[in-house]
């Protein structure tokens, strides 16, 4: 079912487009407006799916309409209708956002296919926020213990900048989801994010991955292929597990920082590009490039801002709230029923050695979830959390 406004003044007019409509299609449902503001006053207060607006109408004209709608944020398609169109009015319109401009009478085929293909964007619209809701809720930092707040705050502070972020942690402390924070709350965040796991990339795979290969650069490269970098281009390129590049690597990706552009393998042509790279490992740095297997002027310009993600003993408090969250999301994802945690359970859980932290505790809650009883109890925690 699709809701409809029309808004025009033409009484005699509105009622042929009502049957022309509902003649396509039975499930449309159609609200009628006689003037322009009428139509705003239904707009603002009602949610439609497509909005069919003349242009020339008495106490507020449909460029009106359409202008007053986009400043109060209403996305809906707009069809505008008009019998004095001319082109400087049409460009007009699609400037202000319309998704069509038809001349009235209108021709039966083109408007009919007109608001099939508004609907349909319209939904592709909805489709598209519902999984980058889906996508935030994924990303979403649960917790408020003290140590988690502090990166919260680092984050809303680095974020809007394009200073460079090195992320540090245990395996499993939620270093990704720090990386998806940094590029949702940033400029970029409509642009490309980019993650590249190097540790598992073969090393001789690495630079072809990163920076793009010209077709015959090497036995498999049967066509050209951009890399991420390019990939990433006016986004943010996440560099996961950077430790584990190799030092060729290392002096490739120092250069793409420094001069802003690259080379695909096999090529001696640079590209530009536009990126901001966050990297994150879970080993010391430091220790690496003492022992010769990490750049120092790599890690100099990565580590502008440093975060050291905290492990999940150092965020007990966190725990109950971690808990019911992955209940509640395993249990949507595997179409069960959410269960509970007895108070034993819960403390149970916080004094457990949560060697793969956060990662770990996810894994566990999915077996209670799947194994255990309701309401969970702390014995079930021993059986399927062993130390």
């Amino acid at each position: 079912m699709a809701n409809i406004l029309l808004i025009e003044d033409e009484e005699p007019i509105r009622r042929v487009m009502v049957k022309i409509l509902i003649d396509e299609n039975k499930s449309y449902q159609i609200t009628e407006a006689s003037h322009g503001k009428e139509g705003l006053e239904k707009l603002t207060r009602d949610n439609f799916d497509l909005i069919l607006c003349d242009i020339k109408m008495p106490k507020m004209d449909g460029m009106e309409v359409l202008q007053q709608a986009r400043k109060k944020n209403i996305s809906t398609p707009f069809i505008m209708l008009t019998g004095h169109g001319n082109l400087e009015t049409a460009v007009e319109a699609m400037k202000l956002g319309a998704y069509d401009f038809i001349p009235k009478p209108p021709d039966l085929n083109r408007l009919l296919t007109a608001v099939r293909n508004a609907l349909q964007v319209k939904t592709l619209v909805k489709e598209n926020k519902a999984l980058k809701k889906k996508v935030a809720e994924k990303y979403r930092m649960i917790g408020e213990s003290d140590s988690l707040l502090k990166i919260k705050t680092l984050i809303d502070k680095v974020a809007p900048t394009e200073a460079r972020v090195l992320i540090t942690g245990e395996n499993g402390t939620g270093k990704e989801l720090v990386a998806h924070q940094l590029h949702e709350k940033s400029s970029r965040s409509k642009a490309p994010f980019i993650e590249v796991n190097c540790a598992a990339i073969p090393s001789e795979l690495i630079e072809s991955e990163l920076f793009g290969h010209l077709k015959g650069a090497f036995t498999s490269a049967v066509k050209d292929r951009p890399g991420k970098f390019e990939a990433a281009n006016g986004g943010t390129l996440f560099l996961d597990e950077i430790a584990d590049m190799s030092l060729a690597a290392q002096a490739k990706v120092l250069r793409a920082l420094q001069e802003n552009k690259v080379q695909r393998v096999g090529s001696d042509k640079d590209i530009p590009v536009e990126v901001r790279v966050i990297a994150a490992t879970n080993k010391n740095l430091k220790k690496e490039i003492e022992e010769g297997r990490f750049r120092e002027d790599l890690f100099h310009r990565l580590a502008v801002i440093l975060i050291e993600v905290p492990s999940l003993s150092d965020r007990l408090s966190d725990i109950p709230m971690l808990a019911n969250h992955f209940m509640k999301q395993l249990a949507e994802e595997q179409r069960m029923e959410v269960k509970a945690f007895s108070k034993e359970a819960i403390k149970e859980l916080q004094n457990y050695p949560w060697s793969g932290n956060i990662r770990e505790l996810r894994n566990v809650i999915e077996r209670l979830l799947i194994l255990g009883n309701n309401p969970i109890e702390a014995k079930e925690i021993k059986q399927f959390a062993p130390k």
